[in-house]
C-alpha cells in the first residue's frame, strides 16, 4: 500500500490544488453582481472537498475491475439517459438533471456519461487487433456504441456533451490504431457533413427557425445564430456573446483586477460563476491571466500523457486517450465559444466552472488516469497479433524448435 501512495503523481494533486483556489475566488467574484447565485463559492468547495475524497478512494480501485464489468457500467448508463427524459429537470433549455435528495446536488448523467464512454471504447479497442482496425468489423460498431448515447442526449436539447462523445469517439481511434484511409474517409464526411449543414442553416434560416420553434427547440437560434450570422443575428441572441467578447477583450494585458471588471460586476455578462467564467478570468486578468491558465492546463494534459506512455496494459493508454479528448474538447468549446470561435454551448471549463456533477466526474477520471498508473505496470501488454492464426502458429513453431535446439547445444 505505500508503494501505491509512492507513486502517485504528486503534481497532478498540486495542480488540482491551484484549481480549487483559482475556482473559488474565480466563482466569488462571478457571482458578486448576482445576490441569487450567493453561497455558490462555499458550495463549490463542498465539492472540491467531496471530489478529493472520492479522488483518494477511488485511484486504489484497480482500473481493470471496471474494465471487466464495462458492459453492465454501460448497460446502467444507457438507464441513466433514459430515465432522465421522464424525470429529469429541465435548465436553460436542456432536460438533462436529475435531482439527489439530502445532499444538494443535481446529477447529469450526460456528464457521466463521457466516463462511461470512455471506459466502454478503451475496453473494445483493447481486444481489437494491433495491426489496424477493420471499417466494418470495429469502426463502425464503435461508432454506434457512441450514437446510441450521442442520439439520447440531443433529444435532451444538450448539444455540447452530444458533441463531445464524438470527439472522444474520434481520438481513441486514433490512438487504436485506425487506418489512414479510414480516417480520410471521416474527415471528408464530417467536413462535407458540417459545410453543407452550415451553408442549410444560412440559405434557409427562416425554414428552419420555424422548424426549432414547432419542435420546442428555438433556443438553439440563440446558440447559433451569433456564431454563424453576428451580423443578422437579434441583439437579444447575442447579448451573451457580444458582452463576453468586449469584457475579455477590455482586459487587455494584465486585466482590471480582481473584483474590477466593470462588465462583470455590472452583471451584464450572465452565467459568470458558470459557464462564462473565462470572462472573469479575461477582464480581471487579462491575457496573462487565461495564458496562466491555459498553462495550468497544459501541464496536466502533459502528466496525464506521460503517464500514458508508462503504462504496459494496452487498455490504459487508450482510457487515458479519451479522458485526454474529454477535457481538450471542453476547454477549446468553453474559451472558443466566448472569443467566436464556437457556438454557444452549455459546457463548463473542466475545474474552474461552478457544477457538482462536473467537477466530481473530473476528480473521477483523473483518479482512473491515476489507478492506471498504480496498476498499469503490473502486467504486460498483450501480444502482438498475426494477420492470421496460420502465421501465429508457424512462428510459434519456429520459435520453439530454435529454443530447443539452443537447449541441446
Amino acid at each position: 500500500m505505500i508503494n501505491k501512495w509512492k507513486r502517485i503523481d504528486w503534481s497532478i494533486v498540486i495542480i488540482l490544488l491551484f484549481f480549487m483556489g483559482l475556482s473559488i475566488c474565480l466563482i466569488h467574484s462571478g457571482i458578486a453582481a448576482w445576490p441569487k447565485f450567493k453561497g455558490s463559492d462555499t458550495r463549490m468547495l463542498f465539492y472540491y472537498i467531496l471530489g478529493f475524497f472520492v479522488f483518494f478512494g477511488i485511484l486504489l480501485v484497480d482500473y481493470r475491475i471496471l474494465i471487466k464489468y464495462h458492459m453492465y457500467i454501460f448497460a446502467g448508463g444507457i438507464l441513466l439517459l433514459v430515465s432522465v427524459l421522464f424525470i429529469g429537470s429541465e435548465v436553460n433549455g436542456a432536460k438533462g438533471w436529475i435531482k439527489i435528495p439530502g445532499v444538494g446536488l443535481n446529477l447529469q448523467p450526460a456528464e457521466l456519461f463521457k466516463l462511461i464512454l470512455i471506459l466502454t471504447l478503451g475496453a473494445l479497442l483493447a481486444k481489437k487487433s494491433k495491426l489496424g482496425l477493420s471499417f466494418w468489423r470495429d469502426i463502425v460498431p464503435l461508432g454506434l456504441v457512441t450514437m446510441i448515447p450521442f442520439g439520447m442526449v440531443m433529444a435532451q436539447n444538450d448539444i455540447g456533451n452530444a458533441l463531445s462523445y464524438l470527439v472522444i469517439l474520434l481520438g481513441m481511434l486514433w490512438v487504436g490504431n485506425i487506418k489512414y484511409s479510414h480516417t480520410l474517409i471521416i474527415l471528408v464526411i464530417f467536413t462535407a457533413t458540417f459545410y453543407g449543414g452550415v451553408k442549410a442553416y444560412i440559405n434557409y434560416h427562416d425554414d428552419i427557425a420555424t422548424a426549432l420553434e414547432k419542435s420546442g427547440k428555438a433556443h438553439w437560434l440563440k446558440r447559433i445564430d451569433p456564431w454563424l450570422m453576428p451580423e443578422t443575428a437579434s441583439s437579444d441572441a447575442s447579448y451573451h456573446t457580444r458582452n463576453a467578447k468586449l469584457a475579455i477583450a477590455s482586459g487587455g494585458m494584465f486585466g482590471k483586477g480582481y473584483m474590477k471588471g466593470s462588465m462583470v460586476q455590472s452583471a451584464l455578462v450572465p452565467y459568470t460563476y458558470s459557464d462564462s467564467i473565462i470572462v472573469v478570468v479575461g477582464e480581471e486578468f487579462g491575457f496573462i491571466g487565461v495564458s496562466v491558465l491555459i498553462l495550468l492546463y497544459f501541464i496536466l494534459i502533459y502528466r496525464l500523457i506521460l503517464i500514458a506512455l508508462e503504462c504496459r496494459d494496452r487498455a490504459g493508454p487508450l482510457i487515458i486517450t479519451g479522458i485526454v479528448a474529454m477535457f481538450l474538447y471542453q476547454i477549446f468549446e468553453n474559451i472558443g465559444m466566448f472569443i467566436g470561435l464556437m457556438p454557444l454551448t452549455g459546457i463548463t471549463l473542466p475545474f474552474i466552472s461552478y457544477g457538482g456533477t462536473s467537477l466530481i466526474i473530473n476528480m473521477v477520471s483523473l483518479a482512473l488516469v491515476m489507478s492506471i498508473r498504480l496498476y498499469g505496470q503490473d502486467v504486460d501488454d498483450i501480444p502482438l497479433p498475426s494477420a492470421n492464426k496460420k502465421l501465429d502458429q508457424t512462428l510459434l513453431k519456429s520459435l520453439m524448435s530454435r529454443w530447443s535446439g539452443q537447449s541441446e547445444q
